[in-house]
C-alpha cells in the first residue's frame, strides 16, 4: 500500500478513538439513568433519568412532541410494553412508505416524472428501509422522486438506526438495573435518540458534505452540452442531506445508483474519509457509553477491543488482496505488483483498490452497506471480507445499537461458556445467565443463518431465480449467498451480478429483512426483561472476570467459532473454491 493508504488508516483509527471518548459519555447522559436502580423497596414511577447536555435546548422540543403525540415521558414499560410499541411503529412505518411509493407519481416534489413504483418493489423497499438493511433493486436517481427521496427513505434513515438505538439501551438498562420490571419507553428514547443524537450530527456532517461539493437542491435533470456536440441529463437533488443520514445512521441506502461511487455524492479523499469515521462513530461510541451505564468501564474496552480486532482483521483481509491484484493477470505479464493500483477492476480511481478495501470492510462490519467500488468485481478471497463481515452478524462494530446489543449476546453466550468450563453458574456483571436467557440466545444466533442457507438453497434451484444470476459455478453461488446474506444481517450491498428486481428476489429478500431484523429484536428484549429483574450477586473469588484482556480474546474466539462453524461448508463452494481456482 502506499503511504497515503497508510495515513487513511492511522486517521481512520485516531478520529474514530477520539470520537468514542467524546460522544460516549454523551449518549449515557442522554439515555442513562441519574442513579443506580434498584426495584426493591423503592415507591412506583419510573427511575430519574440523568440530565444531559442540551437540555435547555432540546427539552422544550421534546415537551412539545410528547403533548402531541399523547406520551407520558415520566411512564416507563415492561419488555413486552417496549416490544409492541417498537413492532407497531415499525409496521405503521412500513404501510406509509409503502403507500408513498406506490403513489409518488402523482403527488408534489417529482421533477423527474418518476413513475409510481411496482408493488413488489414497494414492498421490498419499505422493508428494506425501515429495517435499516437499505437494499435498492432499483436506481434511485430515475425511480424515485424527491419527496419519496426526503420525506420516505431519508426520514427512515434517521429513525430505523435510533429503533435499534432503543434495543440497545435497554439491553444496557437491564445489565444497570436490578429488581424491577421497567426497561424504558420507547417512545421516549425514540425522540431522545432522533432530537439529541442523529439530527444535530447529521445536520452538520451534511453542512460539510456540501462544502466538499456534494450537491444539494431540489432541481431534476439539467441538460449539458457536451464538448463533443452531444447532450447529457446530469441529475440533481437533495443529496448531501440524504448522504450525511445514510453514514451516520448505518443505512447504505444512495441517492444515485451508484451510491459513493458516484461524484455528486462522495466528491474526493476528505468526503471519502469522512464517511468511513461517520459510520464507525456511534457504534464505537455505543461502547463507552454502555461502560459509564453499567458503571464498570473495563467492559466498555473488552467489547471494543473485540469489535475493533474482527474489523482489523476484515480490513486487512480486503485490502490486502484487492492492492495484491488479480493472479491471473499477474500470471499474464501484468505488473500488478510495481504499479499503485491492485485490482483495479470496479474501483473508482479517485479512491483506489486500498480505499476499496478499507470502505468495504468497514461498511459490512456496520450495517451499512454503502459501497465506493464494486464488490462484484473484487478477488475471491477480497470479496470474502465483507461477506464475512455481514455473516459475524455486522458486530465489528455492526449497525447502531444492533451491532452492541449483538455483540452482547455473543458475551452472554461466552460466559456461558467460561462457566461451564470452572463449574460455576455462569454470571455476568453479577447477574446469573441461565436457562431461560441461553434458550433466547441460541435463537438469536440461528434464525438468521437459518433463514440466509434456506433462501439462497432455493435460489440456486429454482430455475426462475437462476434466471437472475450473471455467473454460474463458484462465484454464482457468492452472488447468491451475499444477497441473502446482507438482507438477512440488514447490511443492504450487493454483489452486482445478481438482479434482484425479480418478483422472487422482492419477496424472499424482504422476508428476510424483515426476519433479521425483528425476530432477533425480540428475543434481545426478551433477555433484558429477564435479567433486569434479577438481583446482583457479590462477585467471589470464583466469578470469572469479564473486564480483561482474557476474556477479550474468549469472546473473539467465540464469535469466529459459532461463525465459522455455521458458514464455512457454503463459502467452501463460494469465494474459496473460485481463489483455489485462480
Amino acid at each position: 500500500m502506499s503511504g497515503a493508504s497508510w495515513l487513511q488508516l492511522l486517521a481512520v483509527a485516531v478520529l474514530v478513538v477520539g470520537g468514542t471518548r467524546l460522544l460516549g459519555p454523551y449518549l449515557a447522559a442522554v439515555f442513562g439513568d441519574a442513579e443506580p436502580v434498584d426495584g426493591a423497596g423503592r415507591a412506583e414511577g419510573a427511575p430519574r433519568r440523568s440530565s444531559a447536555p442540551g437540555d435547555r435546548l432540546f427539552a422544550p422540543l421534546e415537551r412539545a412532541i410528547y403533548r402531541l403525540g399523547g406520551i407520558d415521558p415520566d411512564r416507563e414499560q415492561r419488555w413486552t410494553s417496549y416490544a409492541l410499541s417498537l413492532l407497531a411503529f415499525s409496521g405503521a412505518s412500513v404501510l406509509a412508505l409503502y403507500a408513498l411509493l406506490r403513489l409518488q407519481a402523482v403527488l408534489p416534489l417529482n421533477p423527474t416524472d418518476a413513475p409510481a413504483v411496482p408493488a413488489p418493489l414497494a414492498f421490498n423497499t419499505a422493508v428494506s428501509f425501515v429495517t435499516n438493511t437499505n437494499w435498492q433493486n432499483y436506481g434511485g436517481e430515475l425511480a424515485m422522486s424527491h419527496l419519496t427521496q426526503m420525506a420516505g427513505l431519508a426520514v427512515q434513515n434517521v429513525v430505523s438506526p435510533v429503533v435499534g438505538l432503543c434495543v440497545a439501551v435497554v439491553l444496557i438498562r437491564s445489565l444497570a438495573r436490578r429488581r424491577i420490571e421497567l426497561v424504558g419507553n420507547f417512545w421516549v428514547d425514540l425522540v431522545r435518540g432522533t432530537t439529541r443524537v442523529f439530527l444535530p450530527l447529521a445536520f452538520v456532517a451534511a453542512l460539510v458534505l456540501v462544502s466538499q461539493g456534494a450537491i444539494q437542491n431540489l432541481h431534476g435533470f439539467t441538460t449539458a452540452h457536451t464538448v463533443a456536440g452531444g447532450t447529457q441529463l446530469v441529475p440533481g437533488g437533495p443529496v448531501a442531506s440524504q448522504e450525511a443520514i445514510k453514514e451516520l445512521g448505518q443505512n447504505g441506502g444512495g441517492f444515485f445508483n451508484a451510491n459513493s461511487m458516484h461524484p455528486f455524492e462522495n466528491p474526493n479523499p476528505i468526503t471519502n474519509l469522512l464517511q468511513v469515521v461517520t459510520i464507525l462513530l456511534i457504534p464505537f461510541a455505543l461502547t463507552y457509553a454502555y461502560g459509564r451505564m453499567v458503571r464498570d468501564q473495563k467492559q466498555c474496552w473488552v467489547v471494543f477491543a473485540a469489535m475493533a480486532l474482527l474489523l482489523v482483521g476484515s480490513i486487512a483481509l480486503a485490502t490486502g488482496m484487492e492492492t495484491r491484484g488479480n493472479p491471473e493477470l499477474t500470471a499474464r505479464g501484468a505488473a500488478q505488483a510495481t504499479q499503485s493500483g491492485g485490482n483495479l477492476e470496479g474501483k473508482e480511481v479517485r479512491f483506489g483498490a486500498a480505499g476499496c478495501g478499507l470502505y468495504s470492510a468497514v461498511t459490512t462490519g456496520t450495517s451499512t452497506g454503502a459501497v465506493n467500488c464494486a464488490h462484484d468485481s473484487m478477488t475471491p478471497l477480497g470479496g470474502l471480507a465483507p461477506l464475512a463481515n455481514m455473516m459475524l452478524g455486522e458486530v465489528s462494530p455492526g449497525g447502531t445499537g444492533s451491532g452492541l446489543y449483538g455483540m452482547l449476546v455473543f458475551v452472554l453466550l461466552s460466559v456461558f461458556i467460561a462457566g461451564l468450563m470452572v463449574g460455576r453458574t455462569p454470571e455476568y456483571l453479577g447477574k446469573k445467565v441461565q436457562a431461560a436467557e441461553m434458550k433466547l440466545v441460541v435463537l438469536y444466533l440461528v434464525v438468521v443463518p437459518a433463514t440466509v442457507l434456506s433462501f439462497a438453497a432455493a435460489s440456486v434451484v429454482l430455475p426462475s431465480a437462476r434466471s437472475s444470476m450473471l455467473n454460474t459455478g463458484p462465484h454464482g453461488l457468492t452472488e447468491v449467498l451475499y444477497g441473502f446474506t446482507s438482507a438477512g444481517n440488514n447490511n443492504g450491498s450487493a454483489f452486482g451480478g445478481l438482479s434482484g428486481n425479480t418478483d422472487w428476489y422482492n419477496t424472499t429478500l424482504g422476508l428476510s429483512m424483515l426476519v433479521g431484523r425483528f425476530l432477533l429484536i425480540v428475543p434481545v428484549l426478551a433477555i433484558a426483561g429477564s435479567l433486569v429483574r434479577k438481583q446482583r450477586v457479590p462477585a467471589t473469588s470464583g466469578t470469572f472476570p469479564t473486564g480483561t484482556p482474557l476474556f477479550a480474546g474468549l469472546l473473539t474466539g467465540v464469535v469466529l467459532i459459532v461463525v465459522g462453524l455455521t458458514y464455512f461448508p457454503v463459502l467452501s463452494l463460494g469465494p474459496v473454491v473460485e481463489h483455489l481456482g485462480l
